[in-house]
């Protein structure tokens, strides 16, 4: 069931480029009337295409923003006018669907990112503005044809150069990575590699694989997907995994840094204007990924193959064996299986976007085995290098005793090589502070007379570094009367039998 207007009007907010508020609301007035007219599917048949569906800007390193030589397919002189290099990687470099008609500013930061990685390459800028400053469902439409120009494109790049197809590279967002699918299903060789940026998923959610960017386009297709979860009913990005390896950054769906909630409370105030940049955030926080991983390669964000955001939220998915493990972005491991590989990893707010992953695997032991109400762990984590406090453990509501609870812990900055560990439990529950002391007192003191839970051992799983160490509680802590202990390295080594149990 498709609930064209109100999608509509969503995505034109989203995928806009802002301008000033009075202009903006008379765009979304003109879509809301116009998109109740009947049937949109008619104006599309009826708009007649122009000749021309795409041009093709070679841009030059040191104007990364201006479209200064054009190729025209079919006028061979148009290539050496634009000094094209045939032994180099080409990348063309597709945009998504536009209300205003002009490019988006990411545009020229990734032609600068791709020319700072690769300095001989050609650096092609898709323009199909024209065909797609349309209603969202036109302009989507629109992306079939305009993916078989470019798949014509790159045929007569072939034949005119003699370019090997393995070095072409698309890149396309939004709208624009399904015009790569389509430009890849429409070459005569396949291309080397097809990288979609948060994938459009109105129109092409659950849709055939030749509807859509799919594994068939490429030799490699991966996905970023930054906002494939529903927000008010609708979900922006496609959710599915459509390419060999589909990455799942932050589960795929709200980005640190992106106030979609902020956009929320505004909407009372000044309507859906408000939620433009929060959800352009989100959708568009693909791109800079991207290009993150093309400026600051030797910090590569590491991915984990996973079977759900939810395993992966509770750090059991970290483990890099039988190549479980990837890099985001430009330096992707080319991976071609029969089914997509989901992979998932956490980022921070801003550029550079890696993260450092733990697992803490935590066993809570009791005389009797009982459910605690819904304590709040947090941890803090002392290095060689530095140090991180008071980050909050997320996994079961309810901790039960006699059974190891897994917990993610992501830090920001590289701590180096771990030596301390402190644990703080606290309970949200309507216990008095001085029972809560007492309680918590006999967690750590070892006092194997009572019922209450006790841990003695975590045991950590580094993902960066694939390190495993066990830290044990230091000297039993006990005369602590606080609810916080510490954990220091225990002198045994991990025993493959444990391992083996994971």
């Amino acid at each position: 069931m498709r609930i064209w207007p109100f999608t509509s009007l969503v995505l034109l907010v989203s995928a806009s480029t802002v301008v000033c508020g009075t202009s903006l609301e008379g765009e979304l007035s003109v879509s809301l009337r116009d998109n109740f007219l009947e049937p949109l599917r008619s104006l599309f048949r009826q708009r007649e295409a122009s000749n021309v569906l795409a041009k093709f800007s070679l841009r030059r390193p040191s104007l990364p923003d201006d479209d200064v030589c054009y190729i025209v397919p079919g006028k061979e002189e148009t290539l050496g006018n634009c000094n094209f290099n045939s032994t180099a990687k080409t990348f063309l470099v597709i945009h998504g669907w536009t209300v205003s008609g002009l490019f988006e500013s990411w545009v020229a930061k990734m032609v600068a990112a791709l020319y700072d990685r690769e300095k001989d390459a050609n650096v092609i800028v898709v323009d199909w503005l024209d065909m797609a400053q349309n209603h969202y469902i036109v302009a989507a439409e629109n992306t079939q044809k305009v993916g078989q120009e470019v798949g014509h494109f790159i045929d007569w790049i072939e034949e005119a150069t003699n370019i090997p197809l393995e070095k072409v590279h698309l890149i396309g967002y939004s709208l624009g990575a399904h015009v790569a699918g389509f430009a890849g299903s429409h070459t005569t060789n396949k291309v080397g590699r097809i990288t979609g940026l948060d994938p459009a998923g109105p129109d092409f959610e659950g849709a055939h694989a030749h509807r859509r960017l799919s594994p068939d386009d490429a030799r490699f297709v991966d996905v970023l997907h930054t906002y494939s979860r529903g927000t008010l009913g609708l979900s922006i990005g496609i959710e599915q995994p459509i390419g060999h390896v589909d990455i799942y950054p932050n589960g795929g769906s709200y980005q640190p840094g992106c106030n979609l909630r902020g956009a929320l409370e505004k909407i009372a105030h000044f309507g859906l204007v408000a939620m433009n940049e929060a959800i352009k955030c989100e959708h568009e926080r693909s791109v800079h990924l991207f290009i993150d991983s093309l400026l600051n390669g030797e910090e590569l964000s590491k991915t984990y193959s996973c079977a759900s955001s939810d395993m992966f939220e509770r750090g059991m998915c970290l483990r890099c064996h039988r190549n479980r493990c990837n890099t985001m972005g430009y330096d992707i491991k080319k991976v071609r299986k029969a089914r997509s590989v989901k992979m998932f990893t956490k980022t921070r707010a801003t550029m550079p976007f890696r993260v450092h992953h733990y697992q803490l695997k935590i066993h809570f032991t009791a005389q009797t085995d009982q459910t605690q109400t819904e304590p709040t762990l947090t941890a803090s984590l002392y290095g060689t290098s530095g140090s991180v406090e008071n980050l909050q453990l997320k996994g079961d509501d309810k901790i039960t005793t006699n059974k190891t609870h897994s917990y993610l812990l992501v830090t920001e900055e590289n701590i180096g090589d771990l030596l301390m560990l402190k644990l703080k439990v606290e309970d949200s529950s309507s216990w008095s502070v001085s029972s809560l002391l007492s309680k918590a007192q006999s967690w750590w003191n070892g006092d194997t007379t009572g019922s209450e839970p006790q841990v003695k051992k975590i045991r950590i799983w580094i993902g960066e570094t694939q390190k495993k160490l066990i830290f044990c509680l230091k000297d039993h802590q006990k005369s602590r009367t606080s609810h916080e202990a510490t954990f220091v390295k225990c002198k045994e080594t991990w025993r493959k039998a444990s391992r083996r149990a994971h």
